[in-house]
């Protein structure tokens, strides 16, 4: 069986070291960068599975980075972790907005490391409708990975495209963080339920053409709800 390899890009050799080790234990292989820039060449060189990424690093902070790769089409999917010592939510919510898929604040436990990368490496995707859906004016095709409003074509990242996906095979149903999680993400019991509330606030933004965002209702102590039936 082939090793999966994991990129550790952190300016500090200690924790590379660290991290290196707790992964290779647990059947990993690692590659390791102390930089943004030699960290980007690895990543087209070696084209790892999942990227460990430092937020703070000296010239191009890890943030940077991780919204180059999401710009990307070769490594728009690329599943990343930041690895940090800002614990305040709006960090959190940076750079989960950024597009990382999870976030390990500093200090952590190799153990947790382990856990979580494993969580999002055996991630699986949720299953896409075959078939174009419409919901009033909006058209949403899984084949071509395209939706409009009207003539007018949409631009969301990944994780918005699979959200919207489910929504739309779901519609007119409540369903709480923790479902959504579930559903969207795979189950991955790390995942912090807040990653849900920036989603969806990223997926409002893309519908927000003729007031489509009302799409998605908040529904107050349960979660949320998309339907075209408009609340008013």
């Amino acid at each position: 069986m082939t090793m999966q390899t994991i990129l550790i890009i952190d300016d500090e050799a200690a924790i590379r070291d660290m991290v290196g080790i707790a992964l290779e234990v647990a059947g990993f292989r690692c590659l390791q960068a102390e930089n943004a820039r030699d960290g980007h060449a690895l990543i087209i060189d070696e084209k790892p599975e999942l990227v460990l990424l430092d937020w703070m690093m000296p010239i191009t902070s890890g943030i940077e980075l991780l919204r180059r790769l999401r710009r990307d089409e070769l490594t728009e999917k690329l599943p990343v972790i930041m690895l940090t010592a800002k614990a305040e939510e709006d960090n959190l919510v940076q750079g989960l907005e950024g597009g990382a898929d999870d976030y390990i604040t500093k200090p952590f436990s190799p153990r947790e490391l382990v856990a979580r990368t494993k969580a999002v490496l055996r991630r699986k995707q949720p299953q896409m409708p075959e078939e174009i859906i419409h919901a009033r004016d909006l058209v949403f095709d899984p084949v071509s990975h395209h939706v409009t409003i009207g003539e007018q074509t949409l631009s969301m990242g990944p994780t918005e495209f699979r959200l919207l996906g489910f929504f739309l095979t779901h519609q007119d149903r409540v369903y709480s963080r923790d479902q959504i999680l579930d559903h969207v993400w795979g189950g991955n019991v790390y995942m912090d339920e807040r990653t849900v509330d920036v989603h969806i606030r990223r997926l409002r933004k893309a519908l927000s053409i003729a007031d489509h965002d009302q799409l998605i209702q908040t529904v107050r102590g349960s979660g949320y709800r998309f339907s075209t039936r408009f609340p008013g």
